[in-house]
């Protein structure tokens, strides 16, 4: 049998345990909440003043507790119980999501309040990110993570089909504040199904020692990896500053092609693209460098052509590469992270990822709205794209 053959596995093969099906249902059915929230707010704020810059400082707002404290909260799921864990903070942003749509009903949203929430989503999101996606791992057999992982990805992704493409619809009749209220109850089914899972079938998780230096011990063990190392430093790269397309796309599809409301529908593009990019690393019980180095590239080019899209039609077209090359990347690392990680390290592997995606966006997403605003909307987007080809070649070394 060939290496390639070894290396794929049944693209659905962890959806056999029950436990898994439970919460991926429920992740799937809040997230497409959240997307219908996350869409509804960048709508709103480039409303505002018809900024992206405003878009880059929520961005930051949001993003920056992940750059503080994703790395601890790694540390933190892999010495607590990450199902407890999940619950809370799911919970927390339940709340937020109350609080989002109570202001927006009674007139009193501004700029400055809906960055304190977002700040808030932050904190929370910073705890929640290496806790619930480390809960996956206890859900299946340790031969069966990458696939999961894969999956899990699909689901995150797969809500972003319908999260903006029903606030594309639901936007005009409904306005913003109901789309957060319709948020706030999508958190029901995520704390339903962690409620719903069957402890007695869940593996045992191995927990980290107390004391130490958990932070550390995690870079330490990126670091003599040289290809994760490799690995790593690219995602990054890409991560702050390819990855920003939310920050810069409202203003891209109003003044560059004249669709003032398009932005829904080059989300929906990228996230159909997505899925495809997520059950496409899905089929690889191993992630390869090869496979990872073609989703860099896909993700690069994806940038540079859709700044100069001709027209919306070819925009929304380029949209499915550049969402299959962005989350097919984002699910490679997370299996990259895995593959080879002792049990009791693997919160911190995924909090890292988190870090280089989410947390270097408080980076990039100014950076990128700054460019929008003072340089030009299409620079804004592809100059992420040429410094992600810049380093592809690190990444030729470990195919």
């Amino acid at each position: 049998m060939s290496q390639q053959a070894t290396d794929r596995s049944s693209m659905f093969l962890s959806l056999r345990h029950r436990n898994l099906r439970i919460y991926f249902f429920g992740l799937l059915l809040s997230n497409v909440g959240t997307w219908l929230q996350f869409t509804a707010m960048s709508l709103l704020i480039y409303s505002i003043n018809n900024k992206a810059t405003d878009a880059g400082i929520n961005t930051f707002a949001q993003f920056i507790p992940m750059l503080v404290l994703g790395a601890w909260a790694g540390g933190f799921a892999d010495r607590h119980n990450r199902r407890r864990v999940t619950f809370w903070c799911q919970s927390l942003l339940g709340v937020q999501a109350v609080v989002l749509a109570v202001v927006t009903f009674t007139g009193h949203v501004s700029l400055p309040m809906i960055y304190l929430l977002s700040f808030g989503t932050g904190i929370a999101s910073a705890i929640d990110n290496p806790s619930r996606r480390g809960l996956v791992t206890e859900l299946v057999e340790s031969s069966e993570i990458p696939n999961a992982m894969s999956l899990n990805t699909t689901v995150m992704t797969g809500s972003r089909i319908f999260g903006p493409a029903l606030a594309a619809v639901l936007i005009g009749p409904l306005g913003t504040a109901w789309l957060f209220a319709l948020n706030a109850i999508s958190y029901l089914f995520v704390i339903g199904s962690l409620l719903l899972i069957d402890k007695t079938k869940m593996l045992p998780a191995t927990s980290a020692a107390r004391g130490g230096m958990p932070v550390r011990e995690g870079l330490s063990f990126v670091w003599r990896d040289p290809m994760l190392r490799r690995a790593f430093i690219v995602f990054t790269v890409v991560s702050t500053f390819a990855f920003n397309y939310s920050v810069v796309m409202p203003k891209l599809s109003d003044v560059r092609w004249g669709q003032a409301n398009g932005y829904p529908i080059l989300l929906t593009c990228v996230s159909i693209g997505s899925v495809f990019g997520a059950l496409g690393t899905a089929r690889f019980t191993r992630i390869t460098m090869r496979w990872y180095a073609t989703l860099v590239i896909i993700n690069g080019v994806s940038c540079i052509a859709i700044a100069w899209a001709p027209n919306f039609l070819v925009a929304c077209l380029l949209c499915f590469p550049l969402g299959l090359g962005g989350t097919g990347l984002v699910a490679s690392m997370n299996g990259l992270s895995q593959q080879n990680t002792p049990p009791e390290m693997r919160s911190r592997m995924l909090a890292l990822v988190a870090v280089a995606f989410l947390g270097s966006t408080p980076i990039g997403g100014p950076i990128t709205g700054w460019i929008g605003d003072n340089i030009g909307i299409e620079w804004s987007i592809a100059y992420g794209g040429f410094l992600t080809l810049l380093f592809v070649p690190m990444l030729w070394k470990d195919r």
